[in-house]
Parts: C-alpha cells; structure tokens; sequence
C-alpha cells in the first residue's frame, strides 16, 4: 500500500481525506501534519508516497513548502488541497512548482483515489 501524509491545519478536513485514504485498502495515512513546516519534517520523518498538503495554512503554507520539499527530495509526490475559491493562480503555480495535481474541497471520495492512483 502507498503511504500518504496529510497536511491541512483543519482537523477535520485532514480526518475526512485520512478516512478516504485508510478505508480505500490502496493507501495508509502515515501522518497528519498542521503546516508546512511539519509536512518537511514528517517527509523526512516517515518517507511518504505521496503528500496531500492543503495551499492555505497558517506559519508555512502550502506553496512554501512545495517549493521545499522538490528542493530536498527531488521524487516528492506532491498533490495540493484547495477549496473551489482557491483554483486559478494557485493551482497554476502549484503545478509550475512541482505538484502533480490539485483536490478541490469538498473532496469526492473517487475523485480523491483516482488522484492518488494515477502517481
């Protein structure tokens, strides 16, 4: 099974993504982490697949982060979190970055899979 970190400084947005990861038998949630910062931390920590990291946190947001994390680990699967609002500039500049897709909220639990499968 691929293992997946989740970072999003909503709880019970990163529960609902850590639901449809763990009850896939495809993909095991490794972690959650609050922001950026920690997402680096934990990808160094845990060696995840793939990080489903949220574009807007408080401290280090997503952006920032990415831009670390294809720095440090040139292999980091990177799918970025966003809500409907979100999409545009931000999503361009996440796939210019090195994300290798978006998740709009509210997630689809298919949609969702169907993401993480194709990495």
């Amino acid at each position: 099974m691929k293992r997946v970190l989740v970072v999003d400084d909503s709880l019970s947005v990163a529960r609902q993504l850590e639901k449809i990861i763990n009850e896939s038998g495809e993909f095991v949630s490794v972690g959650h982490a609050k922001n950026g910062a920690e997402a680096i931390k934990m990808n160094h920590s845990e060696n995840p697949d793939i990080i489903c990291m949220d574009m807007n946190m408080p401290g280090m947001d997503g952006l920032t982060a990415l831009r670390s994390l294809v720095v440090l680990d040139k292999e980091v699967k990177v799918v970025m979190v966003t809500s409907l609002g979100g999409v545009g500039d931000k999503f361009t500049e996440a796939l210019k970055l090195g994300a290798k897709n978006v998740i709009s909220k509210p997630f689809e639990a298919e949609n969702v899979l169907q993401i993480l499968r194709e990495l």
